[in-house]
């Protein structure tokens, strides 16, 4: 993988890794305002693993895990690995109202916690920023 992709796909993981943490905040705030208050940390880990109103957001956190994967690997991996990530990621950024899943969830968040645009908008920067490479 050549420096220039390596470094897009940290810069992406690390946007996607904000977008996570705005999201989770936002469905705890969600949550709590549905369910109640969650009493303790472990207790929101536990929900966040394990309750169904939380596994929407698994499919992002296995990107980001498959990101890291990827830039940890001791095997070298190629600039089509790291692209076929960020294309993942680009389609999986896509929020529908009509939508199930991820994309109609992400959209919820989108419409309900400004902090979830921004991360989003720092995210969704990063998908078009590949540029030719210097002659």
């Amino acid at each position: 993988m050549t420096n220039d992709i390596r470094q897009r796909l940290q810069d992406l993981r690390n946007a996607l890794l904000n977008l996570h943490k705005a999201l989770v905040d936002s469905e705890r705030v969600s949550y709590e305002k549905t369910v109640g208050t969650i009493p303790s940390p472990s207790h929101f880990l536990q929900l966040l693993t394990t309750d169904p109103w939380f596994a929407w957001l698994q499919p992002l956190s296995q990107l980001i895990v498959a990101m890291d994967e990827t830039l940890e690997a001791k095997e070298p991996k190629t600039d089509a690995d790291a692209d076929a990530l960020i294309k993942q990621a680009s389609q999986l950024l896509v929020a529908t109202e009509e939508g199930e899943g991820f994309s109609r969830h992400y959209f919820e968040a989108l419409q309900r916690d400004p902090d979830v645009v921004l991360t989003h908008a720092v995210a969704a920067k990063l998908f078009g920023s590949r540029k030719p490479p210097i002659k």
